[in-house]
């Protein structure tokens, strides 16, 4: 993947009874036939009309025709024209699964091989193209399948086709020892970040391995060992590709604005001359069979000890999934299940949840608990377990059915709110289940769902069953594991399969057209501002809202201004923003918090209240059936609250241990050392709005009771409606609102902020870190539509804005230090800062910041006429992408009420852009990249420092709390936290001369 996260399979395989291919050609209704086989047909390029899907009133569906080429390629068309947008998925049934031992990661590794371009498309003409024309691509692998995926404004529909095609057909011979080993070195990054250098990162890897039989195909991680990418090479890449990416094992999809017999010729030109690849035969592993509980442990850089116990289960759409499914809910998915009131609500674990995960092969359903420090880890299996046997007593209720279901359905609808969702779900269908109409299928299961379902499941696969139960214990001792290791892996029953990779050869298509000519765009995408309703209430709040009948459900965002900054009216109360919003999502006075919940899951809707920086925000996800219902829970958690003393006291000693645990991860260590120096010890928001340790230690219940009634008020909030409900429809049902009585409310004024007045380097040590992490920046501008805040924003993109950015493929694509760097502006009504960052290989850090601090200062040098030209086109047609589910419209009304914005905003910035010029950039440049005067954050082991120090900065150790570290030697360059322009004094009382010099140019 580019930046995204190992993804493990979409929601649509939350599935219940297996899919039937079709046997004929059908037209479909729905779920029901519509017309026999004569009404399809058959194009002159012989591709076929498998069936065509229509959606009826009242039906969750998604429309689609279906289509075989004759080299094997399924093609899936969705006409949506709700947004003027396409969204492209090709999927290739091939995931980690279909690798051998000793070559894992294989899949995962070719991912990222497919963006380093094709014959007709050369390295960064994918990215070019799509992120030039204002849309995005990446792509994602699993254990079963890969795909690859690009949304654009309706105009570039044939442009994608065209570099899908390519790399589908003309991709071998790109493939290099050069861009295979910055790929490989980027594979180890995304390793480093999202499993070795995470917390609790590497739990999945001993679970498989200890659940499965050696060999399995899910007996080891989807990214591969590192030893394995150690051990490949060009050529294993390049027969694995010729074994599993014809296109007879590849789905495309095409959904949004487009019309279906228009993509079938554009399909037939670009994909119909490649060729078929291997036949590809559905694979039959052996499943997991545990004749004892297997335990097995390892040491992690954590706080908190964490349990998982898991069971084998069955594969998605599975007749057993969903009751699965809807038992891991009752048993851990809620305040209302039972590892909640077992584990939580007595303060046993810091977390506890159930799952069940069904893959293509296989299922698990599993319990993963966290103990508070020092726990043992054998008690909270204990509490699992009884958990258990107290089900099998309680049994399955109607209210647990009837909050899974409501839930279930809602999560269903919600997922069709983005035509990318929508092409996700028939992409994905069609790869496991050949029935892209499978939601019918999960529809019908679900209606039909009973809770004999449910306890038959529980008999059947946990009751009396082994499990596999890992315990993850911190390196710094002082937990021993739930129970001593068991296991041993028996490799003596494991075959080596048979060689699929033999007298494979790569034969490429022969065309009757120009492939290396790329197709021009279909004229420019009339993205529309949707037609607004604004009004007052007499209390002060404002309401803006606009009507949006894509999907029968309504998103409403509640701002209330202020939030963590209004804690600098009493800074030793820091935390009390975020305690009072948990506090209001616990009960109300109608209802404990246990009750609430059940409410809001008999509704499948969502009522959260979180406090940021600025505001708290209450936000609400309602089908539009249950709006009402769900409008009296609004009114119940904002004007009603419960502040019950038990709550308070759990979610105080949850915060507190949530602010000891930061210092366990480098992340936030380094955003919150940054923020220290950003705005000062006198500025409050120099803590995290969670608050220190000695803050929210301080705080009690008053203190919270105070500050929402002080600070919770209509004067000082806007709120935000779309959806499936008119403005006449929903007024009555905002009386509540109009009643909340205003109130006198000091929103706190800007703080002036210290600027550095030279660049420095702050160093915190992070012993045994695998990656350090790297911010650098100042304190900037406050957000402006349309003023000097968006001319910046305009600056940076070159530099730091995306995959292309100049910060980016230097630091990932050139050189293999990291997963992915940025830069940006992140102004508010407040000044916010201007930051660069990044998470580097540990051996690559003093060159990271070399290359980072190069890229910045010779940014300034000016960016070139194509520069200027890309920045204009990648900006000016993505508004197709911003503004198009119900949260997106509802973020973008919210910025016009708080920056008080005319409608017209957008326009303006259209003519901005458009009129920009290369010196205006180079203006902003200079002005608003400062690389002289910037702070340098590095979070990671003590073993870089020297190369550190060779840069040429000012060198400032600090530690885990901001603090300088005491000086080993006279030499080293320290300077204070709190007052830049303070000298270390010596112990004599002397002042202490600070050298530096002058970094080298870098030749290369």
């Amino acid at each position: 993947m580019k930046y995204s996260a190992l993804p493990i399979l979409c929601a649509a395989l939350l599935a219940a009874s297996p899919a039937v291919a079709q046997k004929k050609p059908v037209a479909k209704t729905g779920a029901k036939s519509a017309a026999s086989s004569k009404a399809l047909a058959t194009t002159a390029g012989g591709t076929k009309l498998v069936e065509k899907v229509s959606k009826q009133p009242g039906q969750l569906v998604i429309p689609y025709e279906k289509y075989v080429l004759p080299n094997g390629l399924t093609l899936i068309v969705s006409e949506d024209h709700s947004d003027p947008l396409v969204h492209v998925d090709v999927t290739y049934h091939v995931g980690s699964a279909r690798e051998q031992i000793g070559k894992s990661g294989f899949a995962h590794f070719f991912e990222h091989m497919m963006f380093e371009g094709s014959d007709h498309a050369p390295k960064g003409t994918f990215d070019k193209v799509t992120i030039g024309a204002g849309g995005s691509n990446n792509g994602s692998t699993n254990t079963d399948r890969t795909n690859y995926y690009e949304t654009l404004p309706n105009n570039q529909l044939e442009k994608a086709l065209w570099l899908e095609s390519d790399r589908m057909g003309f991709l071998l011979d790109a493939v290099t020892q050069e861009r295979f080993e910055v790929q490989r070195a980027t594979v180890k990054n995304e390793r480093g970040q999202n499993y070795d250098n995470r917390p609790y990162g590497l739990a999945n890897e001993y679970i498989s391995r200890t659940l499965y039989p050696y060999g399995h195909p899910y007996s080891w991680s989807t990214i591969g060992s590192l030893e394995d990418l150690d051990r490949s090479n060009v050529e294993d890449l390049k027969k694995f590709f010729l074994r599993w990416y014809g296109p007879n094992n590849a789905t495309l999809t095409v959904g949004g604005d487009v019309k279906p017999a228009e993509v079938v010729k554009m399909v037939e030109k670009y994909f119909g001359s490649i060729k078929r690849g291997p036949a590809v035969a559905k694979t039959t592993p052996v499943a997991p069979v545990l004749a004892t509980d297997r335990y097995v442990s390892y040491a992690d850089n954590i706080r908190f000890p964490m349990l998982q116990m898991v069971y084998p289960t069955v594969a998605a759409g599975h007749p057993d999934d969903l009751a699965l499914t809807a038992l891991a809910e009752i048993l851990g998915g809620g305040k209302n299940s039972l590892l909640y009131k077992n584990l939580i609500k007595t303060q046993k674990a810091t977390q506890a949840n159930a799952y069940q995960r069904s893959s293509e092969l296989d299922g698990v359903l599993g319990f993963t608990a966290r103990a508070f420090p020092g726990k043992g880890l054998d008690s909270l299996e204990s509490v699992v377990r009884s958990t258990m046997a107290e089900f099998e007593q309680r049994g399955v209720m109607d209210e647990d059915l009837q909050r899974f279901k409501a839930q279930t359905e809602a999560r269903m609808v919600n997922s069709l709110a983005s035509v990318s969702g929508k092409v996700s779900q028939l992409a994905a269908n069609q790869t496991y289940f050949n029935n892209p109409n499978y939601i019918t299928v999960e529809t019908k299961e679900l209606k039909a769902l009973r809770k004999a379902d449910v306890q038959r499941v529980y008999d059947k696969y946990l009751k009396g069953k082994k499990a596999v139960i890992l315990s993850v214990i911190p390196k710094s001792g002082g937990v021993a594991a739930a129970k001593p290791d068991n296991f041993t892996l028996d490799k003596s029953s494991y075959k080596a399969p048979k060689d699929e990779y033999a007298d494979l050869k790569y034969v490429k298509a022969t065309d009757n057209f120009d492939r290396g000519k790329q197709p021009a765009a279909a004229g420019n995408p009339v993205v529309k501002i949707p037609a607004l309703y604004r009004e007052e209430f007499a209390n002060g709040l404002k309401v803006i809202g606009t009507r949006n009948t894509e999907i029968p459900a309504v998103t409403m965002l509640l701002t209330i201004r202020g939030g963590h900054r209004l804690e600098q009216a009493n800074p030793a109360k820091a935390g009390v923003a975020s305690l009072t919003a948990a506090m209001l999502n616990e009960g109300s006075e109608k209802y404990t918090s246990e009750q609430f919940a059940a409410e809001l899951e008999k509704l499948g809707s969502s009522v959260q209240i979180s406090a940021g920086d600025d505001r708290t925000l209450l936000s609400v996800q309602s089908l539009t059936k249950n709006l009402p219902a769900t409008l009296a829970l609004v009114e119940e958690r904002l004007l009603h609250p419960r502040f019950d003393p038990a709550d308070f006291a759990r979610l105080k000693k949850q915060a507190l241990e949530g602010i000891a645990n930061q210092n366990t991860l480098p992340v936030v260590i380094a955003d919150k050392t940054y923020s220290r120096l950003l705005y000062g010890p006198a500025n409050v928001m120099s803590v995290a709005a969670s608050g220190t340790t000695a803050t929210a230690s301080t705080l009690t219940l008053d203190d919270v009771k105070q500050f929402y009634q002080q600070n919770y008020a209509p004067n000082v909030s806007f709120l935000t409606i779309v959806g499936d409900v008119g403005q006449q429809d929903i007024a009555p049902q905002l009386a509540f609102l109009k009643a909340w009585p205003k109130k006198d409310v000091a929103l706190p004024g800007a703080l002036p902020a210290a600027q550095p007045d030279q660049t420095r380097l702050y160093f915190v040590n992070k012993p045994g870190a695998a990656q350090s992490e790297i911010r650098i920046g100042y304190l900037a501008l406050p957000y402006d539509a349309t003023g000097e805040f968006y001319r910046a924003y305009l600056a940076n993109f070159t530099l730091g804005d995306g995959f292309l950015s100049r910060l980016n493929m230097n630091l990932r694509e050139t050189k293999g230090y990291t997963y992915g760097a940025r830069s940006g502006f992140a102004g508010t009504t407040y000044a916010g800062p201007f930051t660069a960052q990044a998470g580097v290989r540990a051996d690559a850090t003093a060159p990271s910041v070399k290359e980072f601090m190069s890229e910045i200062t010779n940014y300034q040098n000016g960016i070139s006429d194509d520069d200027l030209s890309f920045m204009q086109t990648a900006i000016g047609q993505s508004d197709a992408l911003r503004y198009e589910t119900g949260p997106q419209k509802a973020n973008f009304l919210s910025r016009i009420v708080e920056y008080n914005l005319p409608t017209t905003y957008v326009d303006e910035r259209s003519l901005i852009l458009k009129s920009l010029t290369k010196e205006e950039v180079l203006a902003a440049s200079k002005k608003y990249l400062p690389a002289d005067k910037m702070y340098i954050v590095v979070v990671g082991d003590s073993k870089q420092l020297p190369a550190l120090r060779e840069l040429g900065y000012p060198v400032v150790e600090l530690d885990l709390e901001g603090q300088p570290v005491a000086m080993a030697a006279p030499a080293q360059n320290v300077m204070p936290v709190e007052d830049e322009k303070m000298k270390t004094k010596t112990e004599d009382g002397g002042k202490m001369k600070v050298k530096t010099k002058k970094a080298k140019k870098d030749k290369s």
